[in-house]
Protein backbone atom coordinates (compact mmCIF):
# COMPACT_ATOMS: atom_id res chain seq x y z
CA UNK A 1 0.00 0.00 0.00
CA UNK A 2 1.69 3.19 -1.16
CA UNK A 3 0.61 6.67 -2.42
CA UNK A 4 1.09 7.39 -6.07
CA UNK A 5 2.49 10.88 -7.10
CA UNK A 6 0.11 11.33 -9.87
CA UNK A 7 -2.94 10.16 -8.42
CA UNK A 8 -2.45 12.47 -5.12
CA UNK A 9 -1.42 15.68 -7.25
CA UNK A 10 -4.63 15.21 -8.90
CA UNK A 11 -6.49 15.00 -5.08
CA UNK A 12 -4.97 18.08 -3.85
CA UNK A 13 -5.78 20.14 -7.36
CA UNK A 14 -9.01 18.82 -7.02
CA UNK A 15 -9.30 19.79 -3.31
CA UNK A 16 -8.17 23.18 -3.73
CA UNK A 17 -10.94 23.89 -6.30
CA UNK A 18 -13.19 22.49 -4.05
CA UNK A 19 -12.14 24.15 -0.54
CA UNK A 20 -10.83 27.99 -2.51
CA UNK A 21 -12.62 27.94 -5.55
CA UNK A 22 -16.53 26.92 -4.55
CA UNK A 23 -16.95 24.01 -6.81
CA UNK A 24 -18.94 21.40 -5.88
CA UNK A 25 -17.36 18.11 -5.29
CA UNK A 26 -19.16 15.71 -7.33
CA UNK A 27 -18.28 18.22 -10.43
CA UNK A 28 -14.81 18.29 -9.35
CA UNK A 29 -14.57 14.11 -8.39
CA UNK A 30 -16.31 13.51 -11.82
CA UNK A 31 -13.72 15.79 -14.07
CA UNK A 32 -10.92 14.39 -12.06
CA UNK A 33 -11.47 10.59 -13.24
CA UNK A 34 -11.64 11.96 -16.86
CA UNK A 35 -8.02 13.13 -16.21
CA UNK A 36 -5.94 10.33 -17.67
CA UNK A 37 -7.24 7.46 -19.57
CA UNK A 38 -4.81 5.27 -18.09
CA UNK A 39 -5.68 4.59 -14.90
CA UNK A 40 -7.41 1.62 -13.91
CA UNK A 41 -10.44 1.23 -11.45
CA UNK A 42 -8.27 0.85 -8.76
CA UNK A 43 -6.55 4.30 -9.04
CA UNK A 44 -9.69 6.10 -10.18
CA UNK A 45 -11.20 4.68 -6.67
CA UNK A 46 -8.73 6.07 -4.62
CA UNK A 47 -8.90 9.57 -6.19
CA UNK A 48 -12.50 9.96 -5.96
CA UNK A 49 -12.77 8.10 -2.64
CA UNK A 50 -9.41 10.14 -1.00
CA UNK A 51 -11.10 13.51 -2.35
CA UNK A 52 -14.75 12.71 -0.65
CA UNK A 53 -12.70 11.81 2.90
CA UNK A 54 -10.55 14.55 3.20
CA UNK A 55 -14.08 16.81 2.26
CA UNK A 56 -16.03 15.10 4.71
CA UNK A 57 -13.52 15.35 7.76
CA UNK A 58 -11.83 19.02 6.47
CA UNK A 59 -12.50 20.43 10.35
CA UNK A 60 -11.04 17.54 11.89
CA UNK A 61 -8.05 16.94 9.95
CA UNK A 62 -7.78 21.07 9.41
CA UNK A 63 -7.46 21.06 13.35
CA UNK A 64 -5.42 18.42 13.59
CA UNK A 65 -2.77 19.79 11.04
CA UNK A 66 -3.63 23.69 12.67
CA UNK A 67 -4.31 25.25 10.03
CA UNK A 68 -6.98 27.62 9.25
CA UNK A 69 -9.54 28.53 6.05
CA UNK A 70 -8.47 29.91 3.30
CA UNK A 71 -6.29 26.93 2.81
CA UNK A 72 -3.11 27.68 0.75
CA UNK A 73 -1.48 24.56 -1.34
CA UNK A 74 0.72 23.73 1.62
CA UNK A 75 -2.23 23.59 3.44
CA UNK A 76 -4.15 21.40 1.93
CA UNK A 77 -0.60 19.13 1.63
CA UNK A 78 -0.87 19.21 5.58
CA UNK A 79 -4.21 18.23 5.85
CA UNK A 80 -3.28 15.74 3.06
CA UNK A 81 -1.04 14.05 5.51
CA UNK A 82 -3.43 14.13 7.98
CA UNK A 83 -5.47 11.66 6.11
CA UNK A 84 -2.84 9.71 5.32
CA UNK A 85 -1.32 8.74 8.83
CA UNK A 86 -5.02 8.22 9.69
CA UNK A 87 -5.25 5.63 7.37
CA UNK A 88 -1.83 3.69 7.68
CA UNK A 89 -0.14 4.90 4.71
CA UNK A 90 3.87 4.98 4.82
CA UNK A 91 4.83 8.65 4.00
CA UNK A 92 6.89 8.93 0.74
CA UNK A 93 9.79 10.91 0.76
CA UNK A 94 8.30 14.01 -0.79
CA UNK A 95 9.29 17.64 -0.56
CA UNK A 96 5.50 18.49 0.01
CA UNK A 97 5.68 15.78 2.86
CA UNK A 98 8.88 16.50 4.66
CA UNK A 99 8.61 16.58 8.18
CA UNK A 100 5.07 14.91 8.73
CA UNK A 101 4.75 14.21 12.59
CA UNK A 102 2.97 11.20 12.49
CA UNK A 103 3.04 10.68 16.22
CA UNK A 104 1.93 14.25 16.86
CA UNK A 105 -1.03 13.40 14.23
CA UNK A 106 -2.46 10.29 16.35
CA UNK A 107 -2.01 12.04 19.76
CA UNK A 108 -4.26 14.86 18.17
CA UNK A 109 -6.52 12.74 16.72
CA UNK A 110 -7.77 10.79 20.03
CA UNK A 111 -7.73 14.31 21.58
CA UNK A 112 -9.95 16.12 19.35
CA UNK A 113 -12.25 13.50 19.00
CA UNK A 114 -13.55 13.61 22.43
CA UNK A 115 -15.29 17.00 21.37
CA UNK A 116 -18.52 15.65 19.25
CA UNK A 117 -18.74 19.23 16.82
CA UNK A 118 -14.96 18.38 15.63
CA UNK A 119 -14.68 14.53 15.89
CA UNK A 120 -17.89 14.41 13.33
CA UNK A 121 -16.29 17.40 11.75
CA UNK A 122 -19.06 19.71 11.35
CA UNK A 123 -19.95 23.33 12.33
CA UNK A 124 -20.89 23.98 15.45
CA UNK A 125 -24.01 25.73 14.47
CA UNK A 126 -24.86 22.24 12.76
CA UNK A 127 -24.39 20.57 15.40
CA UNK A 128 -26.12 22.99 18.00
CA UNK A 129 -29.15 23.31 15.69
CA UNK A 130 -28.88 18.98 15.29
CA UNK A 131 -28.73 18.60 19.36
CA UNK A 132 -31.96 21.43 19.54
CA UNK A 133 -34.06 19.84 17.18
CA UNK A 134 -33.47 16.09 17.70
CA UNK A 135 -32.34 15.86 21.05
CA UNK A 136 -28.26 14.81 22.10
CA UNK A 137 -29.05 10.81 21.83
CA UNK A 138 -30.59 10.44 18.73
CA UNK A 139 -28.46 13.49 16.60
CA UNK A 140 -25.02 11.99 18.18
CA UNK A 141 -26.40 8.08 16.32
CA UNK A 142 -27.62 10.31 13.10
CA UNK A 143 -24.12 12.94 12.63
CA UNK A 144 -22.34 9.75 12.91
CA UNK A 145 -24.29 7.83 10.23
CA UNK A 146 -24.21 10.82 8.19
CA UNK A 147 -20.65 10.96 7.85
CA UNK A 148 -20.60 7.32 6.69
CA UNK A 149 -19.93 7.04 2.60
CA UNK A 150 -23.15 6.38 0.58
CA UNK A 151 -23.66 3.29 -0.64
CA UNK A 152 -24.91 2.65 -4.91
CA UNK A 153 -28.06 2.02 -5.18
CA UNK A 154 -29.97 1.28 -8.35
CA UNK A 155 -33.61 1.65 -9.22
CA UNK A 156 -34.81 -1.03 -12.14
CA UNK A 157 -36.80 1.16 -14.22
CA UNK A 158 -39.75 -1.45 -14.94
CA UNK A 159 -41.11 -0.04 -18.52
CA UNK A 160 -37.69 -1.53 -19.93
CA UNK A 161 -36.87 -4.20 -17.93
CA UNK A 162 -36.92 -6.47 -14.70
CA UNK A 163 -35.08 -6.69 -11.73
CA UNK A 164 -34.00 -10.16 -12.23
CA UNK A 165 -32.62 -9.91 -15.57
CA UNK A 166 -30.74 -6.47 -14.71
CA UNK A 167 -29.06 -8.42 -12.16
CA UNK A 168 -27.98 -11.39 -14.69
CA UNK A 169 -27.19 -8.46 -17.06
CA UNK A 170 -24.69 -6.92 -14.35
CA UNK A 171 -23.82 -9.99 -13.32
CA UNK A 172 -22.46 -10.76 -16.69
CA UNK A 173 -19.93 -8.13 -16.00
CA UNK A 174 -18.68 -8.54 -12.84
CA UNK A 175 -21.09 -6.16 -10.75
CA UNK A 176 -22.56 -8.18 -8.42
CA UNK A 177 -25.52 -6.60 -6.33
CA UNK A 178 -28.04 -7.56 -2.95
CA UNK A 179 -31.70 -7.31 -2.90
CA UNK A 180 -33.53 -5.00 -0.23
CA UNK A 181 -36.22 -6.14 1.60
CA UNK A 182 -39.57 -4.26 1.26
CA UNK A 183 -38.14 -2.34 -2.04
CA UNK A 184 -39.11 -3.89 -5.15
CA UNK A 185 -37.36 -2.10 -7.56
CA UNK A 186 -33.90 -1.44 -5.74
CA UNK A 187 -30.47 -3.37 -5.81
CA UNK A 188 -27.70 -2.14 -3.82
CA UNK A 189 -24.21 -2.53 -5.46
CA UNK A 190 -21.61 -5.02 -3.53
CA UNK A 191 -19.08 -2.67 -4.36
CA UNK A 192 -18.66 0.83 -5.62
CA UNK A 193 -18.63 0.44 -9.71
CA UNK A 194 -18.37 2.81 -12.47
CA UNK A 195 -22.36 1.93 -14.08
CA UNK A 196 -22.84 5.18 -16.04
CA UNK A 197 -20.42 3.33 -18.23
CA UNK A 198 -22.19 0.30 -19.45
CA UNK A 199 -24.49 -0.63 -21.85
CA UNK A 200 -27.64 -1.27 -19.43
CA UNK A 201 -27.42 2.22 -18.21
CA UNK A 202 -27.50 3.78 -21.57
CA UNK A 203 -29.76 1.67 -22.79
CA UNK A 204 -32.11 2.99 -19.77
CA UNK A 205 -32.80 0.10 -17.38
CA UNK A 206 -31.86 1.52 -14.57
CA UNK A 207 -31.36 4.91 -12.96
CA UNK A 208 -28.87 5.58 -9.56
CA UNK A 209 -31.59 6.21 -6.86
CA UNK A 210 -30.95 6.27 -3.30
CA UNK A 211 -33.26 3.41 -1.79
CA UNK A 212 -35.10 5.91 0.51
CA UNK A 213 -35.67 8.23 -2.15
CA UNK A 214 -37.40 5.40 -3.76
CA UNK A 215 -39.74 4.94 -1.04
CA UNK A 216 -41.50 8.67 -1.73
CA UNK A 217 -43.18 7.44 -5.49
CA UNK A 218 -44.75 4.82 -3.85
CA UNK A 219 -45.72 7.03 -0.73
CA UNK A 220 -47.53 8.66 -3.41
CA UNK A 221 -49.95 5.91 -4.40
CA UNK A 222 -49.45 6.45 -8.15
CA UNK A 223 -51.82 4.65 -10.32
CA UNK A 224 -51.99 4.06 -13.81
CA UNK A 225 -54.34 6.54 -15.84
CA UNK A 226 -54.04 9.13 -13.27
CA UNK A 227 -52.93 13.19 -13.99
CA UNK A 228 -50.01 13.25 -11.42
CA UNK A 229 -48.03 16.45 -10.81
CA UNK A 230 -44.47 16.96 -9.74
CA UNK A 231 -43.76 20.45 -8.77
CA UNK A 232 -40.36 20.11 -7.85
CA UNK A 233 -39.26 17.86 -10.54
CA UNK A 234 -35.55 18.57 -10.39
CA UNK A 235 -33.83 16.36 -13.08
CA UNK A 236 -36.08 14.08 -12.45
CA UNK A 237 -34.98 11.24 -10.48
CA UNK A 238 -38.51 10.56 -8.23
CA UNK A 239 -40.52 11.79 -11.85
CA UNK A 240 -39.24 8.73 -13.73
CA UNK A 241 -40.12 6.41 -10.96
CA UNK A 242 -43.64 8.09 -10.59
CA UNK A 243 -43.56 7.17 -14.63
CA UNK A 244 -42.82 3.85 -14.37
CA UNK A 245 -45.24 2.98 -11.95
CA UNK A 246 -47.98 4.85 -14.36
CA UNK A 247 -46.78 2.03 -16.80
CA UNK A 248 -46.57 4.67 -19.01
CA UNK A 249 -50.22 5.51 -18.76
CA UNK A 250 -52.24 8.66 -18.15
CA UNK A 251 -50.55 12.45 -17.57
CA UNK A 252 -47.32 12.95 -15.55
CA UNK A 253 -46.99 17.03 -15.16
CA UNK A 254 -43.38 17.74 -14.50
CA UNK A 255 -42.85 21.63 -13.13
CA UNK A 256 -39.74 23.06 -11.72
CA UNK A 257 -38.33 26.77 -11.73
CA UNK A 258 -35.36 25.79 -13.68
CA UNK A 259 -35.62 24.93 -17.19
CA UNK A 260 -32.05 23.70 -17.46
CA UNK A 261 -33.44 21.11 -14.94
CA UNK A 262 -36.37 20.04 -17.12
CA UNK A 263 -33.65 19.18 -20.01
CA UNK A 264 -31.78 17.12 -18.02
CA UNK A 265 -34.99 15.01 -17.05
CA UNK A 266 -36.01 15.54 -20.81
CA UNK A 267 -32.68 13.52 -21.66
CA UNK A 268 -33.32 10.96 -18.93
CA UNK A 269 -36.90 9.97 -19.83
CA UNK A 270 -35.92 9.65 -23.35
CA UNK A 271 -33.36 7.25 -22.08
CA UNK A 272 -35.72 5.28 -20.05
CA UNK A 273 -38.63 5.15 -22.71
CA UNK A 274 -41.02 7.32 -20.27
CA UNK A 275 -43.10 9.25 -22.83
CA UNK A 276 -45.90 10.43 -20.40
CA UNK A 277 -44.34 13.31 -19.23
CA UNK A 278 -44.85 17.31 -20.18
CA UNK A 279 -42.85 19.80 -18.87
CA UNK A 280 -43.36 23.05 -17.07
CA UNK A 281 -41.55 26.21 -16.49
CA UNK A 282 -43.07 27.80 -13.41
CA UNK A 283 -42.24 31.16 -14.88
CA UNK A 284 -45.72 32.87 -13.32
CA UNK A 285 -48.42 32.36 -10.92
CA UNK A 286 -50.64 31.32 -13.97
CA UNK A 287 -48.84 28.37 -14.57
CA UNK A 288 -49.85 27.01 -10.90
CA UNK A 289 -53.42 28.36 -11.52
CA UNK A 290 -54.35 26.86 -14.59
CA UNK A 291 -53.96 23.18 -12.65
CA UNK A 292 -56.12 24.18 -9.56
CA UNK A 293 -57.95 21.51 -8.23
CA UNK A 294 -57.12 19.03 -11.47
CA UNK A 295 -54.78 16.55 -10.29
CA UNK A 296 -55.30 13.33 -8.88
CA UNK A 297 -51.59 13.11 -7.08
CA UNK A 298 -49.42 15.90 -6.36
CA UNK A 299 -45.90 15.45 -5.30
CA UNK A 300 -43.89 18.32 -3.50
CA UNK A 301 -40.52 17.35 -3.08
CA UNK A 302 -39.70 20.52 -1.47
CA UNK A 303 -36.22 22.54 -1.30
CA UNK A 304 -34.63 21.87 2.18
CA UNK A 305 -30.99 21.70 3.73
CA UNK A 306 -30.26 18.15 2.61
CA UNK A 307 -29.34 17.24 6.06
CA UNK A 308 -30.55 14.01 5.61
CA UNK A 309 -28.20 13.16 2.52
CA UNK A 310 -24.54 14.51 3.83
CA UNK A 311 -23.35 10.77 3.17
CA UNK A 312 -23.51 11.65 -0.17
CA UNK A 313 -23.20 15.28 -0.19
CA UNK A 314 -20.48 16.13 2.38
CA UNK A 315 -19.17 19.47 1.26
CA UNK A 316 -23.13 20.74 1.66
CA UNK A 317 -21.78 20.80 5.77
CA UNK A 318 -19.17 23.55 4.51
CA UNK A 319 -21.28 25.42 1.74
CA UNK A 320 -24.92 25.37 4.32
CA UNK A 321 -25.24 28.29 6.27
CA UNK A 322 -27.69 29.08 9.73
CA UNK A 323 -29.59 31.89 7.36
CA UNK A 324 -30.06 29.68 4.39
CA UNK A 325 -32.19 26.92 6.62
CA UNK A 326 -34.22 30.32 8.26
CA UNK A 327 -35.01 30.90 4.67
CA UNK A 328 -35.79 27.36 2.91
CA UNK A 329 -38.37 27.30 5.71
CA UNK A 330 -40.21 30.16 4.73
CA UNK A 331 -40.07 28.82 0.99
CA UNK A 332 -41.36 25.29 1.93
CA UNK A 333 -44.13 26.97 3.86
CA UNK A 334 -45.04 29.38 0.65
CA UNK A 335 -44.79 26.24 -1.58
CA UNK A 336 -47.03 23.51 0.60
CA UNK A 337 -49.68 26.77 0.57
CA UNK A 338 -49.19 27.64 -3.35
CA UNK A 339 -48.92 23.87 -4.68
CA UNK A 340 -51.69 22.06 -2.75
CA UNK A 341 -53.88 23.77 -4.57
CA UNK A 342 -53.50 21.53 -7.44
CA UNK A 343 -54.85 18.90 -5.71
CA UNK A 344 -58.66 17.78 -6.76
CA UNK A 345 -61.17 17.24 -4.11
CA UNK A 346 -60.75 13.29 -3.34
CA UNK A 347 -56.83 13.54 -4.47
CA UNK A 348 -53.85 12.97 -2.94
CA UNK A 349 -50.57 14.97 -1.56
CA UNK A 350 -47.51 13.64 -0.50
CA UNK A 351 -45.14 16.70 0.66
CA UNK A 352 -41.07 15.45 0.90
CA UNK A 353 -37.91 16.23 1.94
CA UNK A 354 -34.28 14.97 2.41
CA UNK A 355 -34.25 16.79 5.66
CA UNK A 356 -34.04 15.19 9.18
CA UNK A 357 -34.84 17.98 11.04
CA UNK A 358 -38.78 18.75 12.02
CA UNK A 359 -38.79 22.25 11.62
CA UNK A 360 -38.48 20.93 8.01
CA UNK A 361 -40.82 18.34 8.23
CA UNK A 362 -43.80 17.44 10.63
CA UNK A 363 -44.14 21.06 12.03
CA UNK A 364 -43.94 22.23 8.10
CA UNK A 365 -47.07 19.88 7.37
CA UNK A 366 -48.51 20.69 11.27
CA UNK A 367 -48.56 24.54 10.32
CA UNK A 368 -49.73 23.65 6.71
CA UNK A 369 -52.76 21.94 8.40
CA UNK A 370 -54.24 25.11 10.35
CA UNK A 371 -53.95 27.25 7.18
CA UNK A 372 -57.07 28.20 4.98
CA UNK A 373 -56.73 25.72 2.27
CA UNK A 374 -54.64 23.22 4.39
CA UNK A 375 -57.93 23.13 6.23
CA UNK A 376 -59.46 21.30 3.17
CA UNK A 377 -57.05 18.53 3.79
CA UNK A 378 -56.97 15.53 6.27
CA UNK A 379 -53.93 13.96 7.12
CA UNK A 380 -53.23 10.27 5.89
CA UNK A 381 -49.69 9.19 7.82
CA UNK A 382 -46.08 9.60 7.84
CA UNK A 383 -42.59 8.78 7.52
CA UNK A 384 -39.55 9.93 9.50
CA UNK A 385 -36.81 7.91 8.03
CA UNK A 386 -33.40 8.48 9.62
CA UNK A 387 -29.81 7.34 8.09
CA UNK A 388 -28.88 5.79 11.87
CA UNK A 389 -31.50 3.33 11.56
CA UNK A 390 -32.21 2.34 7.66
CA UNK A 391 -28.30 2.60 6.70
CA UNK A 392 -29.50 5.07 3.66
CA UNK A 393 -30.23 8.65 2.99
CA UNK A 394 -32.82 10.10 5.86
CA UNK A 395 -35.90 11.06 4.61
CA UNK A 396 -39.55 12.55 5.33
CA UNK A 397 -42.82 12.33 3.76
CA UNK A 398 -46.23 13.23 4.50
CA UNK A 399 -49.32 11.91 2.40
CA UNK A 400 -52.31 14.22 2.90
CA UNK A 401 -55.89 13.34 1.54
CA UNK A 402 -58.13 16.48 0.02
CA UNK A 403 -61.89 16.44 1.20
CA UNK A 404 -64.44 15.71 -1.23
CA UNK A 405 -66.96 18.38 -0.13
CA UNK A 406 -63.76 21.27 -0.67
CA UNK A 407 -65.92 24.39 -2.28
CA UNK A 408 -64.87 25.93 -5.14
CA UNK A 409 -64.06 29.93 -4.65
CA UNK A 410 -67.17 30.95 -6.16
CA UNK A 411 -69.20 28.31 -4.69
CA UNK A 412 -67.68 29.87 -0.86
CA UNK A 413 -68.88 33.27 -1.66
CA UNK A 414 -72.29 32.05 -2.43
CA UNK A 415 -72.74 30.25 0.42
CA UNK A 416 -71.07 33.01 2.57
CA UNK A 417 -74.10 35.35 0.97
CA UNK A 418 -77.02 32.67 1.96
CA UNK A 419 -75.39 32.42 5.45
CA UNK A 420 -75.26 36.39 5.94
CA UNK A 421 -79.05 36.63 4.19
CA UNK A 422 -80.40 33.84 6.96
CA UNK A 423 -79.01 36.43 9.40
Amino acid sequence: MRLHRNLVYTTIDSLNAIFNEGEYADKVVARALKKDKRWGSSDRKFVAETIYEVVRWKRLYAEIAEVKAPFDRDNIWRMFSVWAVLRGYPIPDWRQLEGTPERKIKGRFDELSKVRALKESIPDWMDELGVKELGEKVWSKEITAQNQPAKVILRVNTLKTTKSELRAILMDLDIDTDLLKDQPDALVLKERANVFMTDAFKKGFFEVQDANSQLVAAFLDVKPGMRIVDTCAGAGGKTLHIAALMENKGQLIAMDLYESKLKQLKIRAKRDGAFNIEYRIIDSTKVIKKLHQRADRVLIDAPCSGLGVLKRNPDAKWKLQPEFIDNIRKIQSEVLESYSKIVKPGGKLVYATCSILPSENQEQIAKFLTTDIGKEFNFIKDQKILASESGFDGFYMALLERKEEVLKPKEVKAAKEIAEAKQ
